[in-house]
């Protein structure tokens, strides 16, 4: 119970400037100032961040001999203030005048945003006690002559996003302290000494040649033109002469709140800003990434293959030379050259284009059953858009054959989700991960994959959590790890049960939480108790069986007996997922936090992270073969029938095909025609080879899309589709937070919205669907669901909310699942225990390497957008192949050096670079680059539950190029 006395007892009262203010203890001068509206000048310190009182700006007079930086000096009871006098006053004009003096006027702040902070000062005569024609700016400038003596710092342009001013530095630290506590890459530090100290990067590097990870932080950090953002598309100017709007990032499943900055219909610089998922915090695709919507390959008419280029085949050089036996010319940039692609089709009116789908779907469902008809919808487009495709190929071409690219992200993960605990969704958000004792991160590199996320658990790391990175690489989070395992490829179901052997056999269990809300234990005891001691296990996955049992301990003992406070929260990634035994993979996970009580408590949970901006929210929408949107299953007759009354047509009872078996169904003939919505298969999916072919076998393929790609190649009909900041609509990101991500630009030429677009091919072969507005098409999918149930885009606001929610108006949604009970038939989690298996591909004499693929920090997905973007694929502009020192100098190859890589599938041709991160007889390729695309070697073969592709384990071999 609060009551007045507790709260006099937490709390002091002081004066300021003759004001009384009460404040919790605790609270600085400052703080206090800012709840009065009493402001304080500050240059080194800004929200967000620890105060280390260094520029001595912020000084008032508490009554003693010397004066008190606010931003340190904390509240006492009876204290009195005065920000304002004559000492103070004089304090302030001096130390700005002397920082004015060595400062550039005007700074590269100034000229650009117009926003240096010091300038500011320097002209503010209400802050500095001064006349307007008496402030130290002015007489800086009435001072002032061209024979000023040139300044001992240089400047540095080595960054290809960030310009460096080091003579406009004040030395506030500012970008220190947000590189090493907010983003904690810790690159920025000092070097110097007196006149000559400067920032630094790594050992005083240049920036683009430090290990500065161009996320940004700094430069929005830094209050003078010391650290600027370089222009991109046009020069960055005053954000009084911009329009601004606030979206959300285009990028992964973290979906970062953005404020974008637009001139001319060209963004021209993205900022940062407060929400409950990022808290202003940038990768750099995220500030650095977006100007891919301005390319000049930008499509923008309908295009209709000419008749000369039947039958379909690829047409690029770099396409045709991926091919079996085919060796051709790679040129550096990794684009679709259009030169050589475009005299393969014409140009055609909207009208022309959309009669000759319309026409084409039509026949070949007319003369082969609907399911002779597939869709491949897209994560990168909006719930709305991902909505009505999966309405058009079920109820306008009647067929459950619709999928995406959560296929080959996490349908293994949702596959075990469902099946024991009754729901596919994360079950707590990421940055709960600071109220966690200790925190699991497997198969995934998050600090390239899911950079902002990844921040919140370093810091959560720095702040006494202890992090377990489980994963075949060394990654960046390994520094921040109190355990790191770098397992064997494929062994993750083995590792797992080895540490639940430790568990089981010493007790470090929650029984409690076992007995009252989990069933099936008893077999998974069998299994795990009988075959994976940690000996056992260390044979299969490389880890000594003292690091099994130190792990199990570490995770153990963040559950007391009985069930109490304590808790650990589980990521994993694609590592988890991609493989023929992703589905056992992420069983075991979820058997581990079942048997030590880790779900449904803050600091605890399952949070797979969701690789693309939408795969969360395009999977809610139904873009899956087996399930209508909210997971609702196809087979179920009364679920269906609701969707039948709905959507006003009978719906296809059977579940349709997915991605992979989509493709396969086309080499065979069984599927005929396609619609591939913002998709790239020819670059995502599996065995690139077979792919070529499939899509070649098509009867009937149209392709709606920002760029001519690569599988665009073997289209009939290309349609010019409207890019993520030129429409609006909700996106779901990896904690299930649903945001509005609003239109910034007009679309060039006559490209149009996605959603456009479906509607009126639906129209044209029949089927009706006529819509306003993409908050129109929300409330119809919202009202057929359970989970998105009261939302709408209006109640979203400004950061979106948690699905559920059940009181959007006053509440944010719900954080954290299942605390009560899990929705299954009865209430409980249940244990599948799971043995080892080896992979579907192991490697032999004359393919002797695993290779294992991913990302990397700067590309995405495909590389579609990222490699028409010009910061990022000026950062990361070529693939390459990693590989151990030891295994380079045993094949005799140097660094940096070509080499063709081979599988049984195909070869590619690439850099090989020595990484101490893999294991000697592992290799790890990126697979964004076209010109060495890592999935002309992956193997097809399925997980039998979630009928995902083994991306993460084939064999392969290296030579000479």
């Amino acid at each position: 119970m609060v009551t007045a006395e507790s709260v006099a007892i937490d709390t002091v009262t002081l004066t300021i400037d003759g004001q009384s203010v009460t404040v919790p203890k605790g609270a600085t001068i400052l703080e206090a100032a800012e709840q009065a509206g009493i402001e304080i000048p500050a240059l080194c310190h800004t929200p967000g961040m620890n105060p280390v009182g260094v520029c001595r700006m912020c000084v008032v007079d508490v009554g003693e001999r010397v004066l008190a930086a606010s931003c340190v000096r904390g509240c006492s009871d009876g204290m009195s203030v005065a920000t304002q006098g004559k000492s103070v006053d004089k304090h302030r004009r001096m130390l700005t005048s002397l920082l004015l003096s060595d400062h550039p006027v005007p700074c590269e702040r100034e000229i650009t945003t117009g926003d240096c902070e010091l300038e500011a000062l320097g002209r503010d005569p209400g802050l500095l006690g001064e006349s307007e024609s008496d402030n130290p700016l002015s007489i800086l400038h009435a001072n002032m002559d061209n024979s000023q003596t040139a300044s001992v710092h240089e400047t540095d342009l080595s960054s290809p996003v960030i310009a460096v001013q080091h003579d406009a530095c004040i030395l506030c630290d500012r970008c220190v302290r947000a590189c090493d506590d907010i983003q904690s890459n810790e690159v920025i530090g000092r070097s110097g000494k007196g006149y000559t100290a400067q920032i630094a990067f790594d050992l005083n590097n240049p920036m683009g040649e430090s290990t500065c990870v161009s996320c940004g932080e700094c430069v929005a950090a830094c209050p003078t033109g010391a650290l600027t953002n370089k222009p991109i598309t046009l020069p960055v100017i005053s954000r009084d002469e911009l329009m601004s709007v606030d979206s959300v990032c285009p990028y992964c499943g973290v979906g970062c709140a953005v404020t974008f900055h637009q001139r001319d219909n060209r963004i021209v610089f993205a900022e940062g800003r407060e929400s409950p998922v990022n808290h202003g915090r940038l990768c750099v695709k995220g500030r650095y990434g977006w100007d891919y919507t301005s390319h000049p390959q930008r499509l923008t008419r309908p295009l209709i293959r000419r008749e000369e280029f039947y039958p379909k085949g690829a047409l690029s050089t770099e396409v045709q030379a991926s091919a079996p036996g085919r060796k051709g010319r790679h040129k550096p940039g990794g684009i679709v050259d259009y030169d050589e692609v475009l005299p393969a089709f014409r140009e055609a009116t909207w009208d022309e284009a959309l009669d000759l789908v319309a026409q084409k779907l039509t026949a070949i469902k007319s003369q082969s059953g609907s399911n002779a008809l597939a869709g491949f919808g897209s994560a990168k487009c909006s719930n709305e858009e991902a909505y009505l495709f999966q309405k058009l190929i079920r109820a306008g071409l009647g067929t459950n054959n619709v999928d995406h690219c959560t296929r080959l992200c996490h349908a293994s993960s949702v596959a075990a989700l469902m099946e024991t605990i009754g729901s596919g969704a994360v079950t707590n958000v990421f940055s709960d991960v600071d109220q966690a004792d200790v925190t699991l991160i497997t198969g995934s590199n998050a600090t390239a994959n899911h950079p902002v996320a990844a921040t919140f658990i370093k810091e959560a790391a720095k702040a006494g959590t202890k992090v377990i990175l489980v994963d075949v690489r060394r990654n960046e989070m390994a520094d921040f790890a109190t355990h790191f395992a770098q397992i064997r490829p494929g062994s993750d179901v083995a590792f797992y049960n080895g540490v639940m052997h430790v568990l089981l056999s010493e007790g470090l269990i929650d029984e409690e939480f076992i007995a009252n809300r989990t069933e099936g234990f008893d077999a998974l005891c069998e299994l795990v108790l009988r075959d994976f001691s940690p000996k056992q296990v260390e044979r299969l996955c490389g880890v000594p069986a003292d690091e099994i049992r130190n792990i199990a301990h570490t995770i153990g003992r963040t559950t007391p007996p009985g069930g109490g406070q304590g808790g650990m929260l589980v990521f994993w990634g694609m590592g988890i997922s991609q493989h023929t035994h992703g589905t056992d993979n992420a069983r075991c996970l979820i058997s581990l936090c079942l048997m030590t009580g880790n779900v449904g408590k803050p600091g605890t949970g399952l949070h797979p992270l969701r690789g693309q901006n939408n795969v969360q929210g395009a999977s809610d929408a139904g873009l899956i073969p087996m399930v209508f949107p909210d997971y609702q299953l196809v087979t179920n007759d009364a679920v269906r029938s609701r969707f039948e009354q709905a959507w006003e047509t009978e719906l296809d009872p059977q579940p349709g095909l997915t991605v992979v078996e989509i493709m396969k169904g086309a080499l065979a003939g069984d599927i005929q025609g396609m619609y591939i919505l913002g998709e790239n298969p020819f670059i995502s999916d599996p065995n690139t080879n077979k792919v070529r072919k499939s899509l070649a076998a098509l009867d009937f393929l149209v392709v709606q899309d920002i760029f001519l790609t690569e599988t665009a190649e073997f289209a009939d009909v290309i349609l010019p589709a409207s890019s993520y900041f030129e429409k609006t609509g909700t996106y779901t990101n990896t904690d299930r937070r649903v945001q509005v991500g609003r239109k910034v630009l007009d679309s060039p030429g006559e490209a149009r919205p996605d959603w456009e677009i479906i509607c009126d091919i639906s129209r044209r072969i029949g089927y009706e669907m006529e819509y306003t507005s993409t908050s129109e098409v929300f409330k119809e999918f919202a009202s057929l669901t359970e989970n998105y149930a009261g939302l709408t885009h209006d109640n979203l606001g400004a950061n979106g909310k948690l699905w559920p929610c059940n009181n959007p108006s006053e509440k944010d949604g719900e954080q954290i699942l299942f605390g009560e009970a899990f929705p299954t038939e009865n209430g409980r989690g249940r244990f599948v225990p799971c043995g080892f298996r080896d992979a579907e591909e192991l490697p032999d004499d004359e393919f002797p390497f695993i290779l294992t693929t991913g990302r990397v920090l700067e590309h995405w997905h495909t590389g579609s957008m990222t490699r028409r973007s010009y910061a990022l694929n000026a950062i990361q502009p070529i693939a390459f192949v990693s590989i151990h020192p030891d295994d380079l100098a045993k094949l005799r190859f140097d660094d940096g050096e070509m080499a063709s890589v081979s599988s049984r599938r195909g070869s590619i041709e690439l850099k090989l670079r020595a990484d101490n991160s893999v294991e000697p007889g592992v290799v790890f390729i990126p697979f964004h680059f076209r010109e060495a695309a890592a999935n002309v070697l992956t193997i097809d073969a399925l997980d039998p539950h979630g009928k995902i592709p083994e991306f993460k384990f084939c064999a392969v071999k290296i030579e000479r190029a």
